[in-house]
C-alpha cells in the first residue's frame, strides 16, 4: 500500500497534477488498497484543518498584504536603505535587510517577494545591477520570510510534530540572523569585486527622517513579537492582532488603502490560505496512513541501522530534505514528513525545535531552486524574466545558504540558546 500511494504522487507530480490534488489522489488510493472505509479520509482531512494554531496562517497572509497595500513596505524600505546603504553595494544589502523586517509580521516568503520586489528590483536595476542578479537577491532574500518569526512552515510543523510554536519561534531568531547577515556579507563582497554599487548612496533618506516616517511599520513587528514572548496572547492571536494594527496603519495613519482596495486584498488572501488549507487536509490524510502503516517506525530503526549517529542521521536527513525540497511545496513536505522524521530525531536525541529549524531552513531552499521554486516563479513575475536567465546568479546564494544550514544543523545552540533562556530550559 506504502509503495504505491508513494508512486502514484511521485508519477502526479511528474504529471505536473498540482501538489494538493497529489497528495490526495494516493491517499485514497491507499484507503481502497486497504479496504478501509471512505468516511476516513473526511475524518482526518478535517481533523487535519481543526486546529487553532492554523488560525494563524490566513491572518499572517492578510497582514502581508495589508502591508504591502497599505505602504508598509515602502517605508520599510526606505528605513533599511538609511541604515545600510550609504557604502558600496548597499542598496543589495537593502534587499535583504528589508526582507527580514517584513518577515518579522508577514511569514510568507512569497509575500515577501512581492511587497519587496516591486520595489527593489527596479530599484536596483537603475542603479546599473544586472536585472538577473536583482532577481536573484530578491527571491533569496524572500525565503527569510519562512525563517525569521513568525513563519508559517513553523506553525505547520509545530501542529505536526506537536512542538511549542512559541519556542520554534524564539529559536528561528538565531538562524534568521545568521542566514540574514551572511546574505548581506557575501553581497557586500560580490558588489566589491565586480565594482557594483558605487553610488548607492544617492537618494538615501536620513536616518532619524526615514525612522520617523516607517515608525508605525517598525512598531508592527515589536508589538507582535513582544506580545508573544511577553505572554499576552498567543502565536494564533498575534495573526490577528497584525491584520488589525496593518488595517488601521494603512487606512487611518498612512491612508493608502481604501474600502475599495479591500475587496483586492482580502481576495488574494483568501485564495492564498485555500491553497495551503487544501493542501493541509490533504497531507493530513496522507500522513495518517503513513503512520498507519508503521512507516516512520520502519525508517527509524532502518536509519538506525545505516546511520549510526546523529551526526550522519543530520547529515542524511539533511541531503534528503534538498532534494526533496526541490519537488516537493515546503508546506506540504513540512507536514507529511514532519510527523514521520521528528520522532526518528528524538531517538537519536536530536531536539525537537531545533529538528524543525533544521526542517524549515532546508526545504525553505526548495523555494529558491528549480524546478518548482515558488520564490524563483514570484520572482520572474516581477521582473518579467524566464526562470533560466537567473539561475548562474542564483547558484552562489544557494551556497551561501547551504553554508549557513550545517552551522545550524551542527551548532543546536545556535537555535536553542534564546529558546532556553527564555522558556527557563
Amino acid at each position: 500500500m506504502t509503495g504505491a500511494m508513494i508512486g502514484t504522487m511521485a508519477l502526479c507530480f511528474a504529471l505536473s497534477i498540482s501538489v494538493a490534488v497529489s497528495i490526495g489522489l494516493s491517499a485514497i488510493l491507499g484507503i481502497q488498497l486497504a479496504n478501509a472505509n471512505m468516511l476516513i479520509a473526511v475524518k482526518e482531512m478535517f481533523g487535519a484543518v481543526n486546529k487553532f494554531p492554523l488560525a494563524a496562517i490566513p491572518f499572517f497572509i492578510l497582514a502581508g498584504n495589508l502591508m504591502e497595500a497599505g505602504g508598509i513596505s515602502r517605508r520599510l524600505v526606505e528605513f533599511a536603505k538609511s541604515l545600510v546603504g550609504g557604502v558600496q553595494g548597499g542598496l543589495p544589502m537593502t534587499c535583504v535587510l528589508t526582507c527580514m523586517i517584513f518577515a518579522a509580521v508577514s511569514g510568507s516568503s512569497v509575500a515577501t517577494t512581492f511587497a519587496i520586489g516591486a520595489i527593489l528590483i527596479p530599484a536596483l536595476v537603475k542603479h546599473g545591477y544586472p536585472v538577473t542578479y536583482a532577481a536573484a537577491l530578491q527571491a533569496t532574500s524572500a525565503e527569510l520570510g519562512v525563517i525569521v518569526p513568525p513563519s508559517i512552515p513553523m506553525i505547520l510543523y509545530g501542529v505536526a510534530a506537536e512542538v511549542s510554536i512559541g519556542e520554534l519561534f524564539i529559536a528561528g531568531f538565531g538562524p534568521g540572523v545568521l542566514i540574514g547577515g551572511a546574505l548581506m556579507l557575501f553581497v557586500w563582497i560580490t558588489c566589491k569585486i565586480r565594482g557594483w554599487g558605487k553610488h548607492d548612496g544617492r537618494g538615501r533618506m536620513p536616518l532619524l527622517k526615514s525612522t520617523w516616517q516607517a515608525g508605525w511599520a517598525l512598531l508592527m513587528p515589536v508589538i507582535i513579537l513582544g506580545g508573544i514572548y511577553g505572554g499576552i496572547f498567543t502565536p494564533t492571536e498575534a495573526s490577528a492582532v497584525a491584520v488589525f494594527y496593518a488595517l488601521i496603519v494603512g487606512m487611518l495613519i498612512y491612508r493608502e488603502i481604501g474600502v475599495r482596495d479591500l475587496y483586492g486584498v482580502l481576495k488574494k488572501s483568501a485564495l492564498s490560505s485555500a491553497v495551503i488549507m487544501f493542501i493541509i487536509a490533504n497531507a493530513g490524510l496522507f500522513a495518517f496512513l503513513i503512520t498507519r502503516a508503521g512507516v516512520p517506525d520502519a525508517i527509524g530503526r532502518w536509519l538506525e541501522q545505516v546511520l549510526q549517529s546523529p551526526t550522519y542521521f543530520l547529515l542524511g536527513v539533511n541531503a534528503a530534505l534538498f532534494v526533496i525540497g526541490m519537488f516537493i511545496e515546503t508546506s506540504a513536505a513540512i507536514i507529511v514528513l514532519g510527523p514521520i522524521l521528528a520522532p526518528v530525531a528524538a531517538h537519536f536525541g536530536v531536539d525537537p525545535v531545533h529538528f524543525g529549524l533544521i526542517m524549515v531552513v532546508n526545504l525553505a531552499l526548495g523555494m529558491i531552486t528549480p524546478p518548482f521554486g515558488v520564490n524563483l516563479f514570484a520572482t520572474c513575475t516581477v521582473a518579467r524574466l524566464s526562470l533560466d536567465r537567473i539561475v548562474g546568479h542564483l547558484l552562489p546564494f544557494v551556497a551561501v545558504i547551504l553554508a549557513c544550514l550545517m552551522v545550524i544543523t551542527y551548532v543546536p545552540e545556535l537555535s536553542l540558546y534564546l529558546r532556553d533562556v527564555v522558556y527557563g530550559k
